[in-house]
């Protein structure tokens, strides 16, 4: 069975539980959109929280054959893969003389909860763009990981091998539209229609700009009502910075594009990412027959000066069915 937030939070008769799964769908376009296979059953008293999946490498191709002649063989290529599944989230004390200081709303119990809200889903944004189980293994890998080296991963070409989005760089309709090209080339590489292209801040209003210069700007609403910019109908979405930080998740560095070519180090230079979210796609992963999110508010009725709440979410992953299913644009400069 697959389920999302919004599956989550009609299913809890929790009113904190529902206002806590609502914050994680407020202030996450990908939390709010992410679908999450809630297959894995933690048998033998939780020993197994892995996640076992085939990826699509490579596909296959087809043509015609002359008559009598045989087809020339040609295959596609799958890759086993495994993921485990890990708790995301966090907790705070709080003494029992400041938990009713102030409106119900603004209180330290309201402001801790909503405060590891924002730094969970962060984390979790994170770990799906950046995630290394290689130098982290309590996470699972991301997708800069995932496509490092992939048929999906692009790079500019040229000379100078890195494609310049500034307000100097793109000075007219022709420059926008060279600038599109190369955008609607990396959503070609994608197996189907793109869920949303992922970004900074930065790489967000560049994006804008360039849609609105070509004519390809297009503007939606959320199932909040809050508007969310597009190209050609495809979400553009920032996805924030890094917990406890004002780094952006999607970094921006300073890089030598060519590798040690006559460019030397560029400033300013950022990955742009598009993704196909769906159980055959991009996809998170989460326990059966637990709830995905869950919340322990601190307990002010029995003794004890300071007092412990927590919000968890999962044990979760996330997924990469086909390699196909995401894409990244390397070294696009937007500084």
């Amino acid at each position: 069975m697959a389920i999302t937030l919004a599956d989550a939070q009609k299913n809890t008769q929790d009113d904190v539980q529902f206002a806590v799964i609502d914050e994680f769908r407020k202030s996450s376009w990908l939390l709010d959109n992410l679908t999450f296979d809630d297959c894995v059953n933690p048998s033998g008293g939780g020993a197994t929280l892995t996640y076992g999946y085939t990826r699509l490498i490579t596909e296959r191709g087809a043509d015609f054959r002359a008559i009598g002649s045989e087809y020339t063989a040609s295959d596609a290529h799958r890759e086993r893969y495994t993921v485990d599944l890990k708790p995301l989230g966090g907790s705070f004390e709080i003494d029992r003389v400041l938990a009713d200081l102030g409106p119900a709303a603004s209180n330290e119990v309201s402001f801790q909860m909503s405060q590891l809200i924002k730094s969970t889903r962060a984390r979790f944004a994170d770990e799906f763009i950046n995630g290394d189980t290689g130098s982290d293994p309590n996470g699972f890998d991301g997708l800069d990981v995932a496509l490092a080296g992939s048929s999906t991963e692009l790079i500019p070409g040229g000379a100078q091998m890195y494609a310049d989005w500034t307000a100097t760089g793109i000075t007219d309709e022709a420059t926008a539209q060279t600038a599109l090209e190369l955008l609607d080339t990396l959503l070609s590489l994608l197996d189907g229609d793109p869920s949303a292209i992922l970004t900074n801040r930065h790489g967000r209003l560049r994006m804008i700009a360039i849609a609105r210069r070509a004519g390809y700007y297009t503007r939606s609403e959320d199932a909040f009502g809050r508007p969310i910019d597009g190209y050609a109908g495809i979400p553009i979405i920032d996805m924030g910075a890094k917990p406890a930080s004002s780094n952006p998740i999607i970094p921006i560095e300073t890089r030598d594009p060519d590798g040690g070519g006559e460019g030397g180090n560029i400033t300013g230079l950022t990955d742009i990412y598009a993704v196909r979210l769906g159980l055959d796609g991009v996809h998170g992963v989460s326990v059966t027959g637990s709830p995905l999110v869950r919340t322990w508010m601190p307990d002010f009725t029995t003794s004890g000066a300071v007092k412990t709440g927590e919000a968890e979410m999962g044990p979760c992953a996330i997924v990469l069915k086909a390699t196909k299913a995401a894409a990244v644009l390397r070294n696009v400069k937007v500084q």
